[in-house]
This record gives structure tokens, C-alpha cells and sequence, in this order.
């Protein structure tokens, strides 16, 4: 805690980490081992402190001129204390966001530029009272990083480049670990790159506040993930000047995470494109008031408009704002589409209002979700409005939109969402009712709305968790007190569990904000769809809890006025678990609560874990950490290698936002690990090593490239020394593998029918060998080298007994360099996608997924959430499953590591445990290490690190070296295999 000297009565908090992690410094200077010569490269410095403005100043009470605007007023006041908040210049560092007032209170939101380019997350809040002569600053809060120093004019990339970029890490980060996925069974379509229907859009510079500041361009990528079908919204941060991506985020809120729900659901924030315009009513404005029932058999009175056909549509146009303005609040009728049809903020041709021929609506408008979603919409509005004081979720009145009865793929769809400008709800499904038949789940969509237009919580890490816990806190709060629950019923903390056909609200509930949840339930995910975003709804319930806590002991007035003016007056985009708890507590000093009451406040947040020392200790849990703060994603081409008693593993700066370098060390924890790439600003991965030289892939920058890049195959000592190009084009390479003499990847080929092709070197030759076939059956990619064996996924054609013609799926072959044969090891008619082979001495194995998605009869199909694993053994030259992905032993498998005797794979939580339990209170989610004879029988996990433990290598026996989450910013640990995990 931070006393300036001139001011020492004022309360003032030290700054929060950037992006929800904490600067720690990197490792200290970094000699190689014993008996080798290190390279001479720099190595990553610690990361500058991030600002010298605190993070929360309390207690003031500075005048300041009551006759100019307020957030005039504002920047005036953090002029005249510059030895308080240390901003330079306020005026024009400092642009408005938002003003917003509440009796006397006033709350100036002002968002920071550096040399006029907006810096992401950096928000610093002013609150001051006002009488009709008579202003005082009350306090501050948020983010304004005071270190940047960024050239703003340096010589950026093409923003073509920086679009690719970040096409490429969405499209990775939607299947992490997968080699491949096959095209589309459509005849015609020839095999080649990952298939992905994405696109991208550059939305201009801005500066992220990483170190001293990165310039970067924003990038909107969207459009749909052709495994899944899912829609994709997405602003990826991309490097300027070197094209690292630096952050994803999502611009979907759903209800349900990825764990809960086979898709999730898309949209954009942009006006609507065609159709009605939100807030119509058609052709007429004559209201009327029409009767419904809900799905719960509740008899409800709606307004409606009647229309000049005579018809009547579901708009209500009774709420009034305090001018009189009226706020519609319209229920569109979503049956016959799917969330993809809703992308980039459409309003389809033909979208229209929920329809009734009578005031007396139908059956059909029941089952639909329609008359729920119109009446708690209706609830949610006055609820705020009368509670709080709140005139729609923008606060001004924006028109209350509800699509009901979306699905996906034509099927059944259980989630909902908010995109920005409206809500949309799932058709449900033989268990779930439409999502908007439970008002917690409306009042959540509406409050990502009230998020979005006050706090603006970035939807990744440790803020989106906080932006669903606060979404469900005041979800859960509406649905408690419009149906009268008592906070003591024990259903009273479910959310979701008004949607049971025939289960108990306990056994199909989505979350449980009195679920015990603590910070030691924590679960460490990156920031990909595939993890939740970083855990935005897995962890969520540690704060909600709190939350929920406070308001069954300070009464519901109390805590809900508590929690809204954090969530308005304090909270700032990028406001950590921590903050959360500084906001509480001092948005309850601000009601003047006494101190028992201030202790039962500090008290819900001490049970859950949320302290300083908590966060302070956030990172550095690990087993035999051998390097840590690798900050690379958690990718394929991004896994370590291991041979003869060395590591290989790439590795970014502290706060990724350089390019990743290749660095090495000793898996006996001996000596420091050190950089054995060049410092060249190229993006290095995928590494291995044979324990004497390492070989990888370097990709340089090249503006006189046909594809503005250079694909280098590099290689160099294991203890250091000069670097040997082995290999270079202008073409993309997507893999490589190595092992004594042999180095192999794979490239795309426009020569080649525009496939990828498998190429290899052998025994220091420079000769590039091809292994292809004419035609489409060429596409080969994905290698992996061991023993004078590449083993490498290929594409397979089959022909369809109708009329479609042919098919696409996935096998897998292996080339002896020695010999020159080639034997097919295996593969499933119908494999959609596959996990990078990985070859041993004796064996190759792979995970395959033959029903990403299929539907039987109306319901997911076990495969649908399973995956296949196969063995080729080369004693016997036999192929054999050992899961099969329908069957009851189906696990769901991400990659495979193998050693000489253990298959080792990185295994998600099964389906039903996650259902169950969503991922509390044990790490459920995180991806664990399992280990397996090749006959499949269990042997244990190989560590019981409590983080997500993801692309094992194999040494030898039961050994392995593996990507650890708990260990900061995921290290690289060191395991030998245990029996169990207590």
C-alpha cells in the first residue's frame, strides 16, 4: 500500500498485474551447462512495473470546479495531484468513455491514449459528488500505465500479415494439439490446408500494456469452425512489428461453458445488416395487453401490438424512462435458425417478432420459450430499474432485444448468449427447456448488457470470470426476488435449474454460486475457446460465491446496492479477483456500513481465498519445474523435446510479446537453462533434440518473400555454437520432426496441387527427399522421426455408396529411410480430425476423432464427445484400437506421447463430470497426463501437479516432460509417473 507523504490520510492501492498476471522476473543470468560454450544472445529482462498510479485512492475529499463539465473536472483534478496518480498530462493522455450520475454522484470513466492510439484495458475511473454549487472528489480507481515507451511510428508489418496471424492462432487454438482435420465430405474438394471458414478484418492500431508497451493491431476474426460448425467472434492482438499474437478474445458471453455445451454460440456487436431493425414492431404501434402461460404453467399478462394485418406481435412498449421515452422490448421469433445465421450481428431476411393471431397466445409460443423470455425480460428491466435506479441495460434506455428458439445445426442447442446488442436463447432439448424458461438465465444475459456499459470486464482470464460472476450474481438476485425464493431455500443459489424436464433443479443446474468454490480450486487455462477462455466461467463461482456470501449476511438491499456500485463506480476493464475484493470493500465504506458490517464484507472474500497473498502466490506450483514462464500457448508446435538427459522447448519473454526462441537445459534440473536460436526477431518452434544437437523451425519476416516470410530449418549444438541452415523456402512448413541424422517436416506444396507434402533430409546430405503420390492421395503432413522411421498423417480418399461421390478421412503411414518401404499403420473410415502421430522405437500411435459432432436420433452420440486412440506395433505390424471412442471405456483424448513401453495421454474430464460438477471443486477440467501399456491397461497418472498438465514427450520408461499450467506462465515440468494422486 502506497501513502504519498503529502497526502497521508488517503487510502491508496498499489496498481494490479497486467492482464491478470503478475511481472515476476525472469531467469537471472543464464550460463549453459558445464563443459559447453554459451551462445552469445541476450536473455529476457524482468519486466518493467507496470505503472506508478495506483489501482485505488479512498477517503479524499478534494474540491474541484463545480461549473465545467464532470469529466473536465475529472482530468483537472489528476492535474492538480500529480505526485498522487503520476499522469502526465491528463487532458491529452485521457479521453472520456463515460459520465454517468446518480443523485449527487457523479462517475467519469476515462479511457487512455499514448500518442493518440488507445492502450487496451486502461481505464482510470473519478468519482465526485456534486451539489448545485459545490464539487468533491470522493476517490479513484483502475489503470493507467505511466511506463510506456513505444515507438508508435516504428515500421509495422502488413496488416494482410497480421491477419493471417491471427487467423492462424484462432484456427489453432480451437483444435490445440490437432494435426489435422479432413475437409469437407463434399466430392471435389481436394485435401490441403486445415480447413477453418475463418476470415479476418484489421481494426487499427492500438498500444497493449505489456513491459513498456507493444504497438499492436487489433484483428476481428470471424466466421465458423469447420470441425464444429461453431461461429467464431474473435479480436485477436497481434504484434505490429513482429506479428506475435499477444491476446484472444471472445465477444460471445454465453450462459454455459464449453465444458456444459457441445457449441457455443456466435455474434458481433455491429448494427444489424438486414431484416427488421431491432426495437420495431412491424407495421403497427396499437397496444394491447394479451395472456400467456409460461413453461411453468404460470398464467402471465404480456403487452403486445397489434399490427395493421390484425395480427399481434410480442413487443412490449410499457416501460418508460424518467422522460417519458418509452423502451421497447421485443421477443423475435428464432425457430428454423442457427446461431451462424446471426454472425456479425445479422438480422436475417425474415427474423421477425414472435406472432399471434389472438391476444390469447398459443401453445406453440409457450413451447417456443417465447412468452418466458418476454415476461422475464419484462422482470429484469423493472428489477434494475426499481432496485437500482437503472434505465435499461445501457443505462439510456436501449431497446430490450430476446431471440428465442435458436439451434445448432438444426438440432437442439442448450445455452444463450448476449452479443452485444441483444440476447439470444437455445431451443433446449429433451431434458432442457428453451434457456429463457429460467429467469437466473435472463437476468445473466441482460447483466453482461449492464457489464458491457459500465465496467466493460475483458472476457478472458481472471476479469471474464469476474464478468460471469457478477452476470450471475444479479441473475441468480432478479430470480430470487421476482419468485419470492428465500435465500435459505437450499435450491435458492442454482442457476439454470428452473430448466429440467424431468430432472431435480440440483442435477441439471449449470452452476451453484454457494458451490464451496476457492481459490484453491483455481484452475490455471489459457485464454482459448477450448479452456473456457481462460477459465471465465470455471472459476467464476470463486468470486460469485463471495458475492452470494454477502448477500445472505448483509441482507439482499444492502449487498445489491454493494455489488452494482463496484461493478459501475470502481471496476475497470482489466480488474482482477483481487480488485474485485478492494471494490466491494470500498463501495461498502462508501454506504458508511459500520465495522461489523465491513468485517462480514473482508470475511466472504477471506473464505474463498480472494486476498493479496493469494494472488501473490498465484503462480510458481509445479513438479520439477525445469523451466518456467514459457508463455507460448499451449500448441503442438510449441511442445518440448527429450533425448539423452536435455530439453528443447520454446520459450517467450515474460510477458509474451516477443517471438518465441528455442532454448535448452538439462532435465535433471542441473545448471540454467539458456536461448540457443539467434536473437533475429524470428519465430522459432517446434524443437528436437537427439541430446547432441537441437533442429527446429525458425520463420523470419521477409518483405521481398512472395508470402513475406522465410521457413528456415535450423540446427545447432546442444551446448551452443554456431547455427546451420539445413533448409529454407518461402512456403509455410507445419511440422518437423528429428532423430539421428534424419529431419523431416511438412510443407505446403503449390507445386504439388497446392497440397502439404512430407520432405525429409538424411545423414547430412542436402538432398530434400518428397514422400507423395500423384494426386490428391499425396497429401501427407504432421511428421515425427525416430529410429530411421517418419511416421506422418496422410489424407484418404473413399468412395461414398450414393450418389455424393467421395470422401475425405485420415490414416497414417510410416516410411523407413533405410529400406525405402512405406506401411499404411492405420486408420478409421470417416476420422475428422487426428493429434500429431508420435513414433517410438516400437510403436506409432495417434488420437483420432471419427464423430466430432454426429447426431443419432436427435441426441450427441458418445463419440460425439470422445476420441479414438490408435497402436501400430512394429514387432507385429499390427494396427489396433486401444479406446475406441463409442465404446463405454471412451476417454477423450487430446495428444499421445510414446516411450519405448507407456503410452502417455493428455485426457480432458469426461462429459458427464463436467456436467455434473462444472469443473468444481477438484480442477475437473484440466487436462491431465494418463499413462497406458500398450495393451491399454492403466498404470497412473504421471504427475499430480494441480494445473493443466497438456503435450507430454516421452524419455524413457514412465518418464516425461510436459507443459504445466500451474507452474508460472506455464513451465515446462519434469515427471515420473506416479500410482495415484491424493
Amino acid at each position: 500500500m502506497r501513502r504519498p507523504k503529502a497526502l497521508p490520510a488517503i487510502a491508496v492501492l498499489a496498481t494490479a498485474a497486467i492482464l491478470g498476471t503478475t511481472a515476476q522476473p525472469a531467469n537471472a543470468a543464464d550460463p549453459s551447462p558445464a563443459g559447453t560454450t554459451a551462445p552469445e544472445v541476450p536473455v529476457p529482462v524482468t519486466a518493467a512495473p507496470p505503472t506508478d498510479t495506483p489501482a485505488l485512492v479512498e477517503d479524499v475529499a478534494d474540491p474541484v470546479n463545480a461549473t465545467i463539465a464532470a469529466d473536465q473536472a475529472a482530468k483537472a483534478h489528476l492535474a492538480g495531484h500529480q505526485d498522487r496518480y503520476r499522469i502526465d498530462d491528463p487532458a491529452g493522455t485521457l479521453t472520456t468513455a463515460s459520465v454517468e450520475t446518480q443523485d449527487e454522484r457523479e462517475t467519469v470513466r476515462l479511457d487512455q491514449k499514448y500518442k493518440g492510439l488507445p492502450v487496451f484495458g486502461a481505464q482510470y475511473v473519478v468519482r465526485t459528488e456534486k451539489t448545485a454549487d459545490r464539487r468533491t472528489v470522493t476517490g479513484t480507481s483502475g489503470t493507467y500505465f505511466t511506463n510506456l515507451d513505444v515507438d508508435t511510428n516504428a515500421t509495422a508489418i502488413p496488416a494482410a500479415v497480421a491477419v493471417s496471424r491471427a487467423v492462424e492462432e484462432v484456427r489453432r487454438s480451437l483444435h490445440p494439439g490437432t494435426a489435422v482435420v479432413a475437409p469437407d465430405s463434399r466430392p471435389g474438394q481436394a485435401p490441403g490446408r486445415t480447413p477453418t471458414d475463418l476470415t479476418g478484418t484489421d481494426q487499427g492500431l492500438l498500444v497493449m500494456p505489456t513491459g513498456t508497451g507493444v504497438l499492436a493491431r487489433r484483428i476481428l476474426v470471424k466466421g465458423k469452425d469447420a470441425v464444429t460448425g461453431q461461429p467464431v467472434l474473435r479480436d485477436v492482438y497481434v504484434g505490429a512489428t513482429n506479428g506475435v499474437p499477444l491476446l484472444s478474445v471472445s465477444r460471445i458471453k454465453s450462459f454455459v461453458s464449453a465444458a456444459q455445451a457441445a457449441a457455443l454460440a456466435a455474434g458481433a456487436t455491429t448494427a444489424p445488416q438486414t431484416g427488421t431493425a431491432p426495437g420495431t414492431a412491424g407495421d403497427g404501434t396499437a397496444p394491447v395487453v394479451g395472456q400467456g402461460t409460461t413453461l411453468h404453467g404460470t398464467a402471465v399478462s404480456l403487452p403486445l401490438v397489434q399490427s395493421g394485418t390484425g395480427a399481434y406481435l410480442m413487443q412490449d412498449l410499457t416501460h418508460k424512462l424518467p422522460s417519458g421515452r418509452t423502451v421497447p422490448v421485443t421477443t423475435w421469433d428464432g425457430r428454423g435458425w442457427d446461431y451462424y445465421n446471426l454472425m456479425s450481428g445479422q438480422w436475417p431476411e425474415g427474423l421477425a417478432p414472435f406472432v399471434s393471431a389472438s391476444t390469447t397466445l398459443g401453445a406453440d409460443l409457450t413451447d417456443a420459450g417465447a412468452v418466458d423470455a418476454a415476461w422475464d425480460a419484462a422482470q429484469v428491466f423493472e428489477w434494475y430499474q426499481a432496485k437500482l435506479g437503472r434505465d435499461s441495460l445501457d443505462d439510456a434506455g436501449m431497446p430490450i432485444d430476446s431471440i428465442v428458439g435458436i439451434t445448432y445445426g438444426g438440432y437442439p442447442w442448450v445455452n444463450a448468449y448476449w452479443d452485444g446488442t441483444r440476447m439470444v436463447y437455445g431451443s433446449g432439448d429433451a431434458e432442457y427447456l428453451p434457456l429463457s424458461a429460467d429467469p437466473d438465465v435472463v437476468g445473466h444475459e441482460m447483466t453482461h448488457g449492464v457489464v458491457e456499459n459500465t465496467a466493460n470486464l475483458v472476457y478472458a482470464g481472471q476479469s471474464g470470470a469476474l464478468n460471469e460472476a457478477v452476470a450471475d450474481y444479479f441473475g441468480n438476485a432478479i430470480d430470487v426476488d421476482t419468485s419470492g425464493t428465500p435465500m435459505s431455500d437450499p435450491q435458492a443459489s442454482l442457476l439454470g435449474g428452473d430448466l429440467c424436464r424431468t430432472l431435480a433443479p440440483a442435477q441439471c443446474a449449470l452452476r451453484d454460486l454457494d458451490d464451496g468454490a476457492t481459490t484453491a480450486d483455481f484452475q490455471h487455462l489459457i485464454d482459448t475457446p477450448s479452456m473456457d477462455d481462460g477459465g471465465v466461467h470455471l472459476n467464476s463461482t470463486i468470486v460469485s460465491g463471495a458475492l452470494w456470501d454477502l448477500r445472505q449476511k448483509l441482507g439482499r438491499t444492502t449487498a445489491d446496492k454493494i455489488v452494482y456500485r463496484a461493478l459501475t463506480d470502481y471496476l475497470t476493464p482489466m480488474s482482477d479477483f483481487v480488485d474485485a475484493r478492494e471494490a466491494i470493500i470500498a463501495s461498502a465504506r462508501s454506504f458508511r456500513l459500520n465495522n461489523t458490517d465491513l468485517k462480514v464484507v473482508r470475511t466472504a472474500f477471506d473464505s474463498r481465498g480472494i486476498t493479496a497473498k493469494w494472488k501473490a502466490n498465484l503462480y510458481g506450483k509445479g513438479t520439477e519445474v525445469l523451466i518456467d514462464r514459457l508463455n507460448t500457448g499451449m500448441y503442438a508446435d510449441m511442445k518440448a523435446s527429450v533425448a539423452g538427459g536435455w530439453f528443447a522447448v520454446p520459450r517467450s519473454d515474460a510477458n509474451r510479446t516477443e517471438p518465441t526462441s528455442i532454448w535448452a537445459g538439462r532435465t535433471n534440473g542441473k545448471g540454467t537453462p539458456y536461448r540457443i536460436s539467434p536473437d533475429d526477431g524470428s519465430v522459432n518452434s517446434f524443437p528436437h533434440t537427439d541430446g547432441r544437437r537441437v533442429v527446429w523451425l525458425s520463420i523470419a519476416l521477409n518483405p521481398a518473400s512472395p508470402t513475406y516470410e522465410t521457413n528456415r530449418i535450423l540446427s545447432a549444438p546442444i551446448g551452443g555454437g554456431p547455427v546451420t541452415e539445413l533448409y529454407s523456402s518461402p512456403e509455410r512448413i507445419s511440422g518437423l520432426g528429428f532423430d539421428g541424422g534424419v529431419v523431416a517436416w511438412s510443407q505446403y506444396d503449390p507445386a504439388q496441387g497446392y497440397l502439404d507434402v512430407v520432405r525429409y533430409l538424411r545423414g547430412g546430405s542436402p538432398t530434400v527427399h518428397t514422400l507423395t503420390h500423384p494426386g490428391w492421395f499425396g497429401s501427407a503432413t504432421a511428421p515425427d522421426v525416430k529410429g530411421g522411421k517418419i511416421s506422418y498423417v496422410r489424407y484418404e480418399i473413399f468412395n461414398q455408396p450414393d450418389a455424393d461421390g467421395y470422401y475425405w478421412s485420415l490414416g497414417v503411414e510410416v516410411h523407413d529411410v533405410t529400406t525405402g518401404q512405406t506401411a499404411y499403420a492405420g486408420g478409421d473410415v470417416g476420422a475428422e480430425r487426428m493429434s500429431y502421430p508420435d513414433v517410438s522405437d516400437t510403436a506409432v500411435a495417434w488420437m483420432t476423432d471419427r464423430d466430432y459432432g454426429t447426431i443419432i436420433d436427435g441426441e450427441w452420440s458418445q463419440g460425439a464427445y470422445h476420441d479414438s486412440v490408435r497402436l501400430f506395433d512394429f514387432a507385429t505390424g499390427t494396427s489396433h484400437l486401444l479406446f475406441e471412442e463409442n465404446s463405454p471405456q471412451a476417454i477423450r483424448a487430446d495428444t499421445v506421447a510414446l516411450s519405448d513401453t507407456t503410452l502417455t495421454v493428455t485426457e480432458e474430464a469426461p462429459v458427464q463430470a463436467w456436467i455434473e460438477t462444472g469443473g468444481y471443486p477438484d480442477n475437473s477440467l484440466n487436462p491431465k497426463l494418463k499413462q497406458y501399456t500398450f495393451q491399454g491397461r492403466y498404470l497412473g497418472p504421471a504427475s499430480c501437479s494441480p494445473g493443466a498438465q497438456m503435450f507430454a514427450t516421452a524419455a524413457t520408461g514412465r518418464e516425461v516432460i510436459f507443459m504445466d499450467s500451474s507452474a508460472a506462465g506455464f513451465g515446462l515440468a519434469y515427471a515420473t509417473g506416479v500410482k495415484s494422486c491424493k
